[in-house]
């Protein structure tokens, strides 16, 4: 987990403002696209949703690619279509459906297991160790999830599905990240976004259109809201925020890059209570604290892990 993802060119060290500004793009704006989604699937179904939003996103980025001389080949579609999979036609997709049933700030919470998905993941492919630190904090955040959804998850409500989808969009997602680092994606780093957008793009229209949900759009309905919110993800979500995020991949390691996840539920839960009156009880915030917590303890245990294997590196 500890190696960048591969690439057809070296690149050059970056500069401290870059990575700050991206970092800044992954905390913040990425915080604030949850909000985002609830209002777009307000009146616009979720798969059309992300499909229009992640379609729209990939095609100008790989125009800007396009026009800087990058030409993706056929391996850079297979990757792309890995990745596709698993970041857009599951894991985004899940989520975008399940925000019509969980609010934008519980949402987040769900998403912030992540770094627990990918430190479990990272072990099972021999990519990091598992130490007193990460293992505690791996133990800490399966409780946070607990707290957090087992009243839900005994419900048998339709609370109880949007629940499980953005798990199961959060496991593809640490998926996706963990397999990212094998496979041949473009070395331009716009073309590196780009491609997986599109190819993630093409999956989710198709599962709208075999799911029936252009046939159920009522387009005449569709909110200024709705726009509004489709509109920002497209711009700041995807084009800004995920090549900002995939930049990051092959500097940081990603498992640094997963620290998102502990940023953007606080944003998440603000502007949801903020902006559409989302509640924000005991619960949730007892188990915000808890699954930060472990998020914290899962990087401290990733920091050791790394400073022991460069120690024994220099023996």
């Amino acid at each position: 987990m500890n190696s960048p993802p591969a690439t057809d060119t070296a690149s050059p060290r970056p500069s401290r403002l870059w990575i700050g500004l991206a970092f800044f793009a992954i905390y913040i704006v990425w915080g604030t696209t949850y909000l985002a989604i609830r209002f777009a699937v307000e009146t616009i179904p979720p798969l059309v949703t992300a499909g229009i939003r992640h379609t729209i996103a990939g095609l100008i980025l790989l125009a800007i690619a396009w026009s800087r001389g990058f030409r993706p080949r056929r391996e850079h579609w297979l990757a792309g279509s890995v990745l596709g999979a698993l970041f857009f036609l599951v894991g985004h997709g899940s989520l975008h459906w399940a925000e019509q049933y969980v609010s934008s700030g519980f949402a987040a919470l769900l998403v912030a297991s992540e770094p627990l998905w990918i430190l479990a993941l990272g072990a099972a492919m021999g990519q990091q160790r598992i130490n007193w630190k990460n293992g505690l904090g791996l133990l800490m955040g399966l409780g946070g999830v607990a707290i957090l959804t087992a009243p839900e998850l005994t419900s048998g409500s339709s609370l109880t599905v949007g629940i499980i989808a953005v798990l199961v969009g959060a496991a593809s997602w640490a998926v996706g990240v963990c397999v990212s680092p094998r496979l041949r994606l473009p070395g331009d780093p716009i073309g590196r976004t780009a491609v997986p957008l599109v190819c993630g793009a093409a999956m989710l229209l198709l599962a709208a259109g075999v799911s029936g949900e252009f046939s159920a759009v009522h387009w005449s309905k569709i909110s200024v809201r709705s726009l509004l919110g489709l509109a920002y993800l497209i711009t700041f979500g995807s084009v800004i925020a995920f090549t900002a995020y995939t930049w990051l991949l092959q500097h940081c390691s990603p498992t640094l890059v997963a620290t998102h996840t502990f940023v953007n539920p606080l944003v998440a839960v603000l502007f949801g209570w903020l902006w559409a009156s989302e509640p924000m009880s005991l619960r949730i915030v007892l188990a915000t604290a808890v699954i930060l917590g472990a998020i914290v303890l899962i990087q401290r245990g990733d920091q050791h892990a790394e400073m022991q294997a460069e120690a024994v590196q220099s023996d």
